[in-house]
C-alpha cells in the first residue's frame, strides 16, 4: 500500500464573530496516500479554504495536528513551509514584477536552492506545463490559463509530496478550466504525487480517486 503523505487528526478551527466564536471545522481527520487524488466540495463559507490552509501549514488549528511527508518523515507542515506541500491558488498569487521563470525559481530560492539550480528547475517545469516559450514574460502578458500553468510549475519546483489546489479553475473560462484540470491530474499522476483538490465543480470533483464533502465543519464521503 502506498505511504501516507498527509495526515490530519482532529482538526478544529473557529473564528471570532459578533455573537461569539464561529466554529468552522470540528474534528476533521484525513489521510492521503502517495499517488491519491482527493476532491473536497462544499458550499461557500463551509471552510474548504481554511482546511487547505491548515493542511499546508499556512494557519494553525485550534485543536488537532497535521503531518506531511518531507525528507523521509512525517513532519508538521509549518516546519517545512515550501517543501512538503505545494499550493495552487485560484488567483495564481504570482509576483507581478517577476517573469514566469523568476516566479517559479523564487519558490526554490526561498528554501535555499542555489540560483543556478533554481533557474534550471524552473525552466524545466515551465517546459513541462507548456510554457517554455513564455518563460521571460511578466504575468500581465500572460492569459489566465498561462498564469495558472506558471502557478502549477511553481508548486512543483520543490518536489512536494502533496499538491493542495484551492479552486484552481475558478477564474478560468470553461475550455481553459478543462485544460488546466487535465494538466493538473496528468502531472500529479505522472509524478506519483498526492492531490487535494477543493472545487465547486461536481464534474472535476468526480475525477478524483476519492471524493469528500465538507459540511457543518465535518468532512465526510461524497
Amino acid at each position: 500500500m502506498p505511504e501516507i503523505v498527509l495526515q490530519a487528526t482532529g482538526l478544529a478551527k473557529a473564528f471570532a464573530a459578533p455573537a461569539g466564536l464561529l466554529p468552522v471545522l470540528t474534528a476533521v481527520s484525513l489521510e492521503v496516500r502517495a499517488g491519491e487524488s482527493v476532491s473536497i466540495r462544499g458550499s461557500s463559507g463551509s471552510g474548504k479554504t481554511t482546511l487547505l490552509q491548515l493542511l499546508g501549514g499556512l494557519d494553525v488549528p485550534d485543536a488537532g495536528e497535521v503531518r506531511v511527508a518531507c525528507e523521509g518523515a512525517l513532519v508538521a507542515p509549518r516546519r517545512r513551509l515550501g517543501r512538503g506541500v505545494g499550493f495552487v491558488f485560484q488567483n495564481y498569487q504570482l509576483m507581478p514584477e517577476l517573469t514566469a521563470l523568476e516566479n517559479v525559481a523564487l519558490a526554490a530560492r526561498i528554501v535555499g536552492v542555489p540560483a543556478a539550480a533554481a533557474t534550471a528547475a524552473a525552466r524545466e517545469l515551465l517546459g513541462l506545463v507548456g510554457l517554455a516559450a513564455r518563460a521571460d514574460h511578466l504575468p500581465s502578458r500572460l492569459s489566465g490559463g498561462e498564469c495558472q500553468r506558471v502557478a502549477l510549475a511553481r508548486a512543483l519546483v520543490n518536489r512536494p509530496a502533496v499538491l493542495l489546489a484551492d479552486e484552481p479553475t475558478g477564474n478560468l473560462d470553461e475550455r481553459t478550466a478543462e485544460e488546466i484540470m487535465r494538466l493538473l491530474l496528468d502531472v500529479v499522476a505522472a509524478r506519483g504525487l498526492a492531490l487535494v483538490l477543493v472545487t465547486h465543480s461536481r464534474e472535476f470533483a468526480e475525477r478524483a480517486s476519492r471524493r469528500l464533502v465538507l459540511s457543518g465543519g465535518v468532512l465526510s464521503p461524497a
